[in-house]
């Protein structure tokens, strides 16, 4: 009788674990953003912080979060390559603008202290058809221009990543 207890277990074990195993793929697809593509939405941005008067840099992270294109206007300050990338790890990390993010966080050690995240205007999550390619960071000007360019860049390539990903 314990030989047949522990037959069925082993087997009911097998049968669990092979249900579980069936229904995880051994590989994920993962949609990417092409570097032309974010090369477009940055270079968007720029043109659009120029129309404003302001020099700007702008970061596009991929879904990882890591910087896939990096543009510093001539005039924009050193330290805003930093932040714009920062903005854009942000926004991309929890799939929100950063601008949403605002008065989010208490207290004096929560997640705005944690490196690399930066809780201020300019950041925003490149998402198109449920699918989160990456954020896009702008630094330079004042936060409501930061933003502004921001949107200028994703609007200029959101069509072209909803039609991909159908």
């Amino acid at each position: 009788m314990k030989t047949h207890h522990s037959l069925l277990f082993v087997l009911l074990m097998f049968f669990a674990g092979n249900s579980v195993a069936d229904e995880q793929p051994v590989t994920i697809n993962i949609s990417r953003m092409s570097l032309d593509t974010a090369l477009t939405a940055a270079q968007a941005s720029i043109a659009a912080c120029r129309k404003k008067g302001a020099q700007i840099t702008v970061t596009i992270v991929d879904r990882g979060g890591h910087p896939q294109v990096v543009l510093r206007d001539v005039l924009s300050m050193d330290v805003s390559i930093r932040i714009s990338r920062d903005k854009a790890y942000t926004a991309m990390s929890f799939n929100s603008s950063t601008s949403s993010l605002l008065g989010r966080f208490k207290g004096a050690y929560g997640v705005p202290k944690t490196k690399g995240l930066m809780i201020a205007r300019g950041g925003l999550p490149i998402v198109a058809a449920g699918t989160i390619f990456g954020g896009i960071g702008v630094s330079g000007s004042s936060e409501e221009i930061d933003e502004q360019c921001a949107q200028a860049g994703l609007d200029a390539i959101l069509d072209d990543l909803e039609m991909s990903t159908e």
